[in-house]
């Protein structure tokens, strides 16, 4: 699951592949922003934890893996 995270004056979006469901990580953000948790606390696919403080977050894009292709293309 490709998360992309934007984060209040910070000129770069934060973008992590997750293992856990699209329906996991909105709960943890809804958790987050609605004040039940100071920090919006996610776990990549390599085990590296991703903490952003709730009151920074500008928005939170939750998107399919998209497969990687492999190979060469027609140009």
């Amino acid at each position: 699951m490709e998360v992309k995270i934007g984060v209040q004056h910070a000129p770069r979006e934060i973008v992590l592949e997750s293992g856990q469901t699209a329906e996991e990580v909105e709960r943890v953000v809804a958790e987050a922003l609605a004040g039940k948790a100071q920090l919006l606390s996610l776990v990549d696919e390599h085990g590296r934890k991703i903490l952003v403080p709730a009151e920074r977050l500008a928005y939170v894009e939750i998107g399919e893996q998209a497969p990687r292709k492999v190979g060469f293309g027609a140009l």
